[in-house]
C-alpha cells in the first residue's frame, strides 16, 4: 500500500506543520479546515516557515515553490476523496475528533488509511467510530512538526499489520523517525512528559521557586533544551489540562491530577503563547 496523496484536517499549528513536511517530501496534500480564513492562515504559516528555510539555505526558492504548489487548501471534505491517507489534526477534544472522523469516513473509500494526531485519546475508541477500523491508526507528530523528528505510531486493538507497515514506511519517507507504541492514555512521550510539566506547575504554585528559576533549573540540571513551564506555554495550557484530565480519568490514579494553578490559568484564558500570556508574557 503506497501512500502518495494525503489529506490533513485542521490547518492550525499541527495541521499546517504536517502539510509542510509532507509537501517538501514530494507528497500531494489537501489541507481542510472549517473556514477560508483558517485555511488561508495555515497556508500563510507554511509559506512563512518555508521562507525562513530558504534564508537559512536549507531549501531553495524552487523547493519552496514546489512545496507550496503541492498543498491545496479547502473547506470541503469532499476534496479528501482521492487521498491514500487522511490525518485528523484538530484540537485535542474527543467529541470534536469523533465528529470529524465520521465526516472523513463518509467521504473516503475503504482503502484509505485514516489517522489521528491525538496526543492522548484512545486510538481504539476513535477507531470504533469509522467503518474500517483496521485501517485506523494514531500518528502523533510533535510540535514544531518541521523540526521534530519523532512520530509515535499507535495501533488500536483493531489496527491491521498492513496499516502499521504502510504508515511506518510513509513516516520514514517524509523524513520522520517512527516508534511503535501500544494504545494507552498519553502513549509514551506525553505519558512521561506531561506529568513532569504538571509537577513543575505544582512547584510554582507552592512557591518553591519562580517560573524562570524552575525552567533554568531543569535546563541546567537535566539538560533540557527548554524549561517545563516555557514548554507548557508552547504546547498550550488548555491542551496540557486536557491531556492531564485524560490521564486522571483513564488511570483513575491521583498522581495524574491536574495542578489547580493549571486549571485556574485556563479558566482565566491564559493559555500560553497563543494568547500572549501563560507562565510568561509574549
Amino acid at each position: 500500500m503506497a501512500i502518495q496523496n494525503i489529506g490533513v484536517v485542521g490547518a492550525g499549528t499541527m495541521g499546517n506543520g504536517i502539510a509542510q513536511v509532507c509537501a517538501l517530501a514530494g507528497v500531494g496534500v489537501v489541507m481542510v479546515d472549517i473556514s477560508t480564513e483558517a485555511v488561508e492562515r495555515g497556508l500563510k504559516t507554511v509559506a512563512g516557515s518555508l521562507d525562513r528555510m530558504v534564508k537559512k539555505e536549507k531549501i531553495s526558492e524552487a523547493d519552496k515553490a514546489a512545496a507550496l504548489g503541492r498543498i491545496k487548501g479547502s473547506t470541503a471534505y469532499a476534496d479528501l476523496a482521492g487521498t491514500d491517507l487522511v490525518i485528523e489534526a484538530a484540537t485535542e477534544n474527543e467529541g470534536l475528533k469523533l465528529r470529524i472522523l465520521k465526516e472523513i469516513d463518509g467521504i473516503v473509500p475503504a482503502t484509505t488509511v485514516i489517522a489521528t494526531n491525538t496526543s492522548s485519546i484512545s486510538i481504539t475508541k476513535l477507531a470504533a467510530s469509522v467503518s474500517s477500523p483496521s485501517r485506523f491508526i494514531g500518528m502523533h507528530f510533535f510540535n514544531p512538526v518541521p523540526l521534530m523528528a519523532l512520530v509515535e505510531l499507535i495501533r488500536g486493538l483493531q489496527t491491521s499489520d498492513e496499516t502499521v507497515a504502510a504508515v511506518q514506511a510513509f513516516a520514514t519517507a517524509i523524513g520522520k523517525t517512527p516508534i511503535a507504541v501500544k494504545n494507552s492514555p498519553g502513549f509514551v512521550v506525553n505519558r512521561i512528559l506531561c506529568p513532569m510539566i504538571n509537577e513543575a506547575i505544582f512547584t510554582l504554585q507552592e512557591g518553591l521557586a519562580s517560573a524562570a528559576d524552575i525552567d533554568e533549573g531543569m535546563k541546567l540540571g537535566c539538560n533540557h533544551p527548554i524549561g517545563p513551564l516555557a514548554l507548557a506555554d508552547l504546547i498550550g495550557l488548555d491542551t496540557m489540562l486536557a491531556v492531564m484530565e485524560v490521564f486522571y480519568d483513564g488511570f483513575n490514579d491521583p498522581k495524574y491530577r491536574p495542578a489547580p494553578l493549571l486549571k485556574e490559568m485556563v479558566d482565566a484564558g491564559y493559555l500560553g503563547r497563543k494568547t500572549g500570556q501563560g507562565f510568561y508574557q509574549y
